[in-house]
């Protein structure tokens, strides 16, 4: 236990001097936030950065209006519970300006329409470094981003031109209209998320937590009947004991069967899970590049 504690306190540490980092060598900077655990967690993490004064960052969330009820709220419980600023970015709002466009067909996603709603979002407020709880051990993808990742005026992402980071240098230097993503937990695994979740007793959505709920599987996964998941023709409807190893749209986010309604019961799973979180989401199953094209254009 001593191990896994210095451990986690080193990550901790780790991701604090990021975050002091980005409030000293940028201007207006902000935190992506998802209403997953990872946001969550670091949210928690400025928090305890900056204590006793409130956390500098406004948290912006890109709202698909697919989430799911239990994201929306627990957004909102954690927004008035820390004082902070929110910022909301629609998708819808998007769509409608003729920013996005709304796919069609039987797997229709809103992933893609968040990336005009996003950048909308950092032109308007003209941030400088948005922080993301994304970890490198989540998909190939996000191993290959810096802590400090550049983008462009437009965006985009070039995972073959990041700078290095040698001795814990940060280097945040950009031209005008250029920004950065900045992922203070890359070297975080789903493993330590959850000791550290046990660790520091940070409250999640339930969510995370086992608890029984009408779906239908779908191409292989199970997906959460909601207003915006609703069965076709051929699929039951089943009560089913599941829990989310991540949160996103409600239409892309599947669920994994589970027991584990405590964190000791989720640890013990997760530690012997050989899949990775995001293997069940849809999102991530369209091509093997999936992730790293949408990251190219300016997803999270």
């Amino acid at each position: 236990m001593s191990y896994t504690i210095n451990h986690l306190s080193e990550l901790e540490a780790e991701a604090i001097f990021v975050m002091r980092e980005v409030a000293a060598q940028f201007e207006k900077p902000a935190i992506l936030f998802s209403g997953g655990k990872d946001s969550i967690l670091l949210t928690h993490l400025a928090k305890k950065a900056f204590f006793p004064a409130k956390i500098p960052f406004p948290l912006v969330h890109i709202d698909t209006g697919h989430n799911f009820t239990e994201t929306i709220e627990f957004r909102d419980y954690l927004v008035k519970t820390l004082d902070a600023k929110l910022i909301v970015g629609s998708v819808q709002e998007a769509i409608d300006k003729g920013l996005a466009i709304e796919e069609k067909g039987a797997n229709a996603s809103r992933n893609v329409a968040q990336i005009p709603a996003l950048l909308k979002a950092i032109e308007d407020h003209q941030f400088d470094a948005l922080m993301g709880g994304a970890r490198r051990d989540e998909e190939k993808a996000r191993a290959k981003e810096r802590f400090f990742s550049h983008r462009d005026e437009f965006g985009q992402w070039d995972p073959k031109n990041q700078r290095p980071e040698l001795w814990n240098i940060f280097n945040g230097k950009k031209h005008f209209g250029e920004h950065f993503r900045v992922f203070p937990i890359s070297n975080w695994t789903e493993l330590d998320v959850w000791q550290y979740i046990a660790k520091e007793n940070i409250e999640l959505p339930k969510t995370y937590y086992s608890h029984v709920r009408p779906c239908v599987e779908r191409n292989g996964t199970i997906l959460a009947v909601t207003e915006h998941v609703q069965p076709r023709e051929g699929e039951e409807v089943k009560d089913m004991r599941i829990r989310f190893r991540t949160m996103g749209d409600a239409t892309i986010t599947g669920a994994y069967k589970s027991d584990a309604d405590t964190i000791e019961k989720i640890i013990q799973e997760v530690a012997a899970a050989r899949e990775t979180e995001r293997g069940n989401r849809a999102d991530d199953k369209r091509s093997e590049t999936a992730m790293e094209d949408r990251k190219k254009e300016g997803y999270f």
